[in-house]
Order: structure tokens, then C-alpha cells, then sequence
């Protein structure tokens, strides 16, 4: 059974999750109108459904331990970047958010001494080290490219062999 302190840190990591998906999305839709990034536009949408999966699987884990899971109101994310450029620094300040967001929830479920929750989220705690990564690399790419047409176009050929997590 879950703590009522666990329930509400775990249901504040599924709105955290749900909106991590809108984000995505949303870069995804701006990415799509932008001529010649079909891959990149794919990356975003493949990246909001692992986001949605991430919340599904919290939603399953606290409503199977007894506990209610509440699905969030979201804010609006950002719906339009100045360049590709910004929404790839964008996705990674937003993977750090959401790994120190996990990490507090790791601590929390520690404090409790609710080891099922902590052995539970050690899943997600991998999976940020991954997302970062991912993140960080993908901004060094970019960084790399600079203003080079031919450098986006290979990034964006490039993108399709990059594997987006651990998804479940």
C-alpha cells in the first residue's frame, strides 16, 4: 500500500510525464511545418509516445499498489522555436528537470522506507541517465553543425539511428 506521501509524489511525476509528451508533441508539430527535417519531425513524435509510455507505466504502478492515480491538467507547452537549434536545448533543460524531479522521488520513497517504489523507479532513474545523454549529444551535434545547411541535413539523416531510450 502506498503512503499518501508516495501516492502524491508519484502522481506529481505523472503530470511531469504527461507534460514531458505535450512538449515533445509540440516540437514535433512546429518541427513537422519546417521544411526538410523529416526525421527530426519523426524524433519528437517517437520521443512524445516514450513520454506517454513513462506516464502510463506510473499510472499502472500506483493504481496496482493500492493507490489512485489522477490524471493532470497540463499547461500549454511552447509551440514554436526560433530554430531547431533551440528546440534540441530546450528538450535537454527539460531532461534535467525531469531527472531531478526523479531523483527527489527516489529520496522521498528512501525516507518512507517504501522499497517496492524504489525499486520501481530505479527504471526511471537508467532511463534519465540515457535521456541526458541522448540530450546532451544531440545538442553537441548541433553545435558542431553551426549555421551549415549540409551539417543540418546529415543531422537530420543521422537522427534516424538514434535510439530514443528504453521506451516500455
Amino acid at each position: 500500500m502506498l503512503s499518501k506521501t508516495i501516492q502524491e509524489a508519484l502522481n506529481k511525476q505523472v503530470k511531469i510525464e504527461a507534460q514531458s509528451s505535450q512538449v515533445y508533441l509540440a516540437m514535433a508539430s512546429w518541427a513537422e511545418i519546417q521544411p526538410g527535417i523529416d526525421n527530426i519531425t519523426a524524433f519528437f513524435y517517437r520521443h512524445s509516445d516514450e513520454e506517454r509510455m513513462h506516464m502510463l507505466k506510473l499510472i499502472h504502478f500506483i493504481n496496482e499498489r493500492g493507490g489512485f492515480a489522477v490524471i493532470p491538467q497540463l499547461e500549454a507547452p511552447t509551440l514554436t522555436f526560433p530554430s531547431i537549434k533551440h528546440a534540441f536545448k530546450e528538450l535537454l533543460e527539460h531532461e534535467m528537470m525531469v531527472s531531478e524531479s526523479i531523483n527527489n522521488l527516489v529520496d522521498i520513497a528512501l525516507q518512507e522506507k517504501d522499497y517496492a517504489s524504489y525499486n520501481f523507479l530505479q527504471w526511471y532513474v537508467a532511463e534519465q541517465i540515457e535521456e541526458e545523454a541522448l540530450a546532451r549529444t544531440l545538442n553537441d551535434k548541433l553545435e558542431l553543425i553551426g549555421d551549415d545547411k549540409g551539417g543540418m541535413y546529415l543531422f537530420d539523416k543521422d537522427i534516424l539511428t538514434v535510439s530514443v531510450g528504453g521506451g516500455e
